[in-house]
């Protein structure tokens, strides 16, 4: 957690401490140490987050990067090779499964109802949506690999890492890049899962992506030209000391 977090955590609980809404203490001290992290838990679930990675001494990672350049195929690999040290967040979508692709492993499958009740619960630290289909990720699922002592990996897209920025999840960033946009375009319909019009929506976005990763929004922006040397670029960046 960096200075200008810990200064936020600390406001609010000089705020909490001058309160008492109800159910809390009315008495003239003030709440105990741990009265007030219970409180946070309570009231602020994203800085229950916060906490958790506080007391365990890491950050998540997002990785981000548009269709097709290889996210799921490195991600993969990587929690086969390190199966206790990384957790997925797993994300809701309205969107149906495709081929092979399991509920509550590589999304959580939902209804368009159940998503916005989500939306309307604030469960989401970030959604968005595509091609008419909803994606977010919950305050829950971070939460349960922060639980579970591991570095939490989010894989999202430009419109969610924007989103996570304004949070104080302190995570790092990281950027997937295609070769070239031509060799995506190839990729996405080489997949036989895609109609014409939907590989045009997920080269315009591509390309909205690709601009967005030349402002500095990213710790790390990886080139997946070559798999196993993406893979290594991708190790290298997670096991960097920060």
């Amino acid at each position: 957690m960096n200075k200008a977090q810990e200064l936020k955590i600390s406001s609010v609980i000089g705020l909490l401490s001058k309160s008492s809404p109800s159910g809390m203490s009315t008495s003239g001290r003030s709440a105990s140490g741990s009265s007030l992290r219970a409180l946070l838990r309570r009231y602020f679930p994203v800085h229950n987050i916060i906490l958790d990675m506080a007391n365990q001494n890491f950050r998540p990672i997002v990785i981000s990067g548009p269709s097709g350049t290889g996210k799921s195929t490195l991600l993969k690999k990587l929690f086969a090779e390190f199966p206790d040290n990384f957790g997925f967040s797993v994300s809701n979508t309205t969107r149906q499964p495709r081929a092979g692709e399991v509920n509550g492993k590589d999304y959580n499958f939902i209804t368009v109802d159940e998503f916005k009740k989500l939306i309307d619960e604030k469960a989401f630290i970030e959604w968005a949506q595509f091609s008419g289909n909803y994606y977010g990720t919950t305050v829950k699922s971070v939460g349960e690999v922060a639980k579970a002592g591991k570095t939490c990996i989010l894989d999202i897209d430009m419109q969610g890492v924007k989103l996570v920025k304004e949070t104080d999840l302190n995570a790092r960033y990281l950027f997937l890049a295609p070769p070239s946009v031509e060799t995506l375009r190839q990729r996405l319909e080489g997949r036989g899962t895609e109609t014409q019009e939907s590989v045009e929506k997920r080269i315009a976005a591509a390309t909205a992506e690709i601009e967005y990763s030349k402002t500095g929004a990213h710790d790390r922006i990886i080139v997946n030209d070559d798999l196993d040397k993406a893979y290594s670029e991708l190790k290298e960046f997670i096991f960097e000391q920060k």
